[in-house]
């Protein structure tokens, strides 16, 4: 439908009062444009009228339906982040806060009449706010979250229909994620944490069996896809409200109510695995937030017992953690996003809790056997992790090797048995350990035990590579000595000729581990051994 007729008869009902003139025509447009997204630069100025002349109607006193119909073209208006001026203001948030029944006194906020008027301008806030800094800034003014926050309240008391709870959260979580002074408030003020933890307990049907400790029934059917939406919805919010440290007695203990729902999302499925995976995602992105010394919640399961050789403790969600790590290593993809939260979640576990660290590294770095192939080769989860740890992207790299090298206990020497110098040279050169020994962690003396197959071949064992090598003719055997010499001196020149080019820099270890130019590393050799000379 042409732009500017739709404009006249929103014009027209300014002036007027034809609302059923102007719902007919709303209602064609947002039937073509229900999934346009990109628009036409040169109706942009258009569009701002529009958008200006559907708030000055939302303000009048129309009927429920013509709002709706408003709203709903608005809303598709909005996915335009320029044409948000005239929505943009006091006035024009006051107006969608007030459709949205957000608007009310104290803690309380106005009963929902009309379910449907409600929810589309709840998704109006949504794309306004998110496309619009001066938006943003407004439901800061006008105290958006609070009247959030009094909505979801009434979430586990007397109900809300499920898009009306999902939009909710879903714009309490865009608030929560583009301003930190809402943040701040919703931590501190509106208590939001505690209020998020009832709604999933509600939304997940939880049972304390202990003080942090929830009942899980691994035959339970699956979560409902609703359900599992609001879920997310909470789980993204509270990601961005623990964001900062709980210094206090009070947050620490929401922490470990935290830890232990998310031991109970990660145990539960839905209703198709791809949901599944999302959610378990949301989970694991959450735990990355909280403190380690929270995270023993996960494994301490009295109700469903636990294993003896790992002090009792229940391994099943960190049997979960690693098969999702796999998952998401095997789909070969987004590794920088779909990886970094659970390498980093299981290397602090692995790092300050014995026993999961115990426990993974059985799964992931068992007592060597046969080592005829390289690291890197293979389709155990040591092989795809050593791949991973000389991947283009620096962060996957560097996440990859800390998970290795803290399951190693820091120990240079284990590292390399299991990678290779080569394949973990960047992450020692990274933390100056290229002349071996061990990282800073404080880690048990116990469980590092070779095999007698690993033992009898290990003299055999090319460092660099990390496997035994078939033996290879050797290429200098019958070169005369004046032979080998011109080779050498062949290569001398032209390394010497590449570095001049400063196409390549000879690099040196210095005394300290950390590697430097190869000047640099030989003078610093020769002024030590002077002064141990001198001495």
């Amino acid at each position: 439908m042409d732009l500017n007729t739709v404009l006249s008869k929103v014009e027209s009902i300014i002036e007027s009062s034809s609302e059923e003139e102007i719902e007919s025509v709303l209602r064609e447009y947002n039937r073509e444009n229900s999934q346009t997204f990109n628009f036409d630069p040169k109706e942009e100025e258009k569009r701002k009228k529009l958008c200006e002349g559907l708030i000055r109607i939302l303000g009048k006193n129309v009927q429920a339906s013509c709002q709706t119909m408003c709203l709903e073209t608005l809303r598709i208006l909005s996915r335009d982040k320029k044409v948000l001026g005239p929505v943009a203001t006091k006035q024009g948030m006051l107006v969608l806060a007030q459709l949205a029944a957000l608007q009310g006194t104290g803690e309380s906020v106005p009963e929902i009449l009309e379910v449907g008027l409600v929810v589309e301008a709840l998704k109006c806030l949504c794309n306004v706010i998110f496309n619009s800094v001066a938006a943003q800034q407004l439901s800061a003014e006008i105290n958006l979250a609070s009247g959030l926050c009094a909505r979801l309240r009434m979430y586990t008391g007397q109900g809300l229909s499920h898009e009306v709870a999902l939009f909710s959260l879903r714009l309490l979580f865009l608030l929560s994620a583009l301003r930190t002074d809402v943040r701040s408030c919703l931590r501190q003020e509106l208590k939001a944490v505690d209020l998020l933890i009832e709604i999933l307990e509600h939304i997940l049907s939880i049972k304390w069996v202990g003080k942090y400790e929830v009942a899980t029934d691994l035959e339970a059917p699956p979560l409902p896809l609703e359900d599992n939406e609001r879920a997310m919805e909470a789980l993204k919010t509270l990601f961005n409200l623990t964001l900062s440290d709980f210094n206090d007695e009070d947050g620490a203990h929401q922490l470990r109510l935290i830890t232990a729902i998310m031991r109970h999302v990660l145990m539960i499925k839905t209703q198709t695995e791809d949901k599944t995976e999302e959610l378990h995602s949301h989970a694991i992105n959450l735990l990355s937030n909280i403190p380690v010394l929270c995270l023993g919640v996960m494994i301490s399961v009295q109700s469903r017992g636990g294993i003896e050789e790992y002090s009792g403790k229940n391994m099943d969600v960190i049997q979960v953690l690693l098969d999702f790590m796999v998952k998401r290593i095997d789909k070969g993809s987004n590794f920088k996003e779909g990886l970094t939260p659970v390498f980093s979640l299981m290397t602090e576990s692995s790092r300050h809790h014995r026993d999961i660290r115990k426990y993974i590294k059985a799964q992931v770095l068992p007592p060597l056997k046969d080592v005829k192939n390289r690291p890197e080769v293979g389709t155990t989860i040591r092989n795809k992790l050593v791949r991973l740890m000389t991947h283009v992207d620096t962060g996957v790299k560097q996440s990859a090797a800390e998970f290795l090298f803290v399951l190693c206990k820091e120990s240079v020497d284990n590292l390399l048995k299991y990678t290779g110098y080569g394949n973990a040279a960047g992450l020692l050169a990274a933390r100056g350990l290229l002349a071996g020994g061990r990282g800073g962690g404080q880690y048990s003396e116990d469980e590092d035990s070779d095999t007698e197959e690993y033992k009898s071949v290990k003299p055999f064992i090319n460092p660099i590579t990390g496997h035994v090598e078939e033996p290879m003719p050797n290429p200098i055997e019958e070169m005369t000595e004046e032979q080998k010499e011109y080779e050498a001196l062949k290569l001398v020149n032209m390394f010497d000729q590449l570095s001049r080019q400063q196409i390549i820099q000879p690099m040196g270890v210095k005394q300290d581990g950390t590697i430097a130019p190869l000047a640099e590393a030989i003078s610093q050799c020769n002024m030590e051994s002077c002064s141990s000379d001198s001495d």
